[in-house]
């Protein structure tokens, strides 16, 4: 059985035992979380929600809060002597679907 829900503006395709990295959500390391917005539920049959299927929630605890690798961001215009660079690291909740019910 798997679904697709939708969290932090991304859809995701998960299954119970699935672990997964999404935008950064408040909670603390080995609380759980609930999802509401459940968009399709399949397995046997399929079941597509109107935008979401009614009844059905997928329950995750939280595995570690952190940030990701740091990407660099150089800007340059070339003969104007102009430099400008930045480093950036996003924060993510990490995930393990623990099941789905409904």
């Amino acid at each position: 059985m798997y679904a697709v829900i939708k969290t932090g503006g991304k859809q995701y395709r998960v299954s119970p035992g699935d672990r997964l990295r999404v935008e950064k959500l408040p909670g603390d390391r080995g609380s759980t979380i609930s999802f509401d917005q459940v968009l399709m539920v399949g397995g046997d049959t399929i079941r597509v929600g109107k935008p979401s299927v009614e009844g059905v929630k997928v329950n995750a605890e939280i595995v570690a809060q952190d940030r990701a690798k740091k990407i660099i961001v150089f800007k340059m215009k070339r003969r104007k002597n102009y430099r400008r660079k930045n480093g950036h690291r996003q924060p993510f909740t990490e995930l393990h679907i623990t099941g789905i019910e409904g």
